[in-house]
């Protein structure tokens, strides 16, 4: 699919998700939020409530499926249950299945490389980050896991939790955008 798009589910970690799409907004991305419910909204794990630009419907309706690059991303925030509301809807977790088989990139965060990623066929030999203890889920599918705080490998990138998320979102930027943009990006935030 074409675009970069990061999905809401309710229980979703708000920094995880927020500063995702703040680091992506800074580096010039056109990202769009979208909630996986029926309401251009959801809310977080601890009960903040949160606008998206769709809702899925709206996002199944206009997402364009054709021309797919690696500088297309779906991203998926962690939290619980934010991350097993989103390997909970099977027309998303089958999007990313062929997104991803179409030359598409992947990205998650915290509980979500385990919980939603797992879910992906032709992970094995895959290097990747998890929250810790969500880890075996990923061990079982043949990942090399490591407790690293950002990890690229591929079309897959991934991160620890939320005190990663600022490299995290930098680590998509530079795969759309190239590594000076997210240069300029970190030096802006006084990194």
């Amino acid at each position: 699919m074409k675009g970069v798009y990061v999905f809401f589910a309710d229980g979703f970690e708000e920094t995880e998700a927020l500063t995702t799409v703040d680091m992506l907004i800074r580096g010039g991305v056109n990202v769009k939020m979208v909630s996986i419910n029926e309401q251009n909204s959801a809310t977080s794990a601890h009960k903040i409530h949160i606008a998206t630009n769709m809702n899925f419907k709206e996002f199944l309706d206009t997402v364009e499926l054709d021309g797919t690059t690696d500088k297309d991303f779906m991203i998926f925030p962690g939290g619980i249950p934010g991350a097993t509301n989103l390997a909970a809807n099977k027309t998303l977790m089958d999007m990313m299945a062929k997104h991803y088989e179409d030359g598409g990139s992947i990205a998650a965060i915290c509980a979500s490389p385990s919980v939603v990623c797992s879910l992906l066929p032709g992970i094995e030999g895959k290097t990747m980050t998890c929250y810790d203890g969500f880890e075996p889920a990923l061990q079982e599918k043949g990942v090399n896991y490591t407790k690293d705080g950002v990890v690229t490998d591929g079309r897959i990138i991934t991160g620890r939790g939320a005190g990663h998320t600022v490299a995290f979102g930098l680590a998509i930027v530079a795969k759309i955008m190239g590594q000076p943009t997210a240069a300029t990006v970190a030096k802006s935030i006084m990194l």
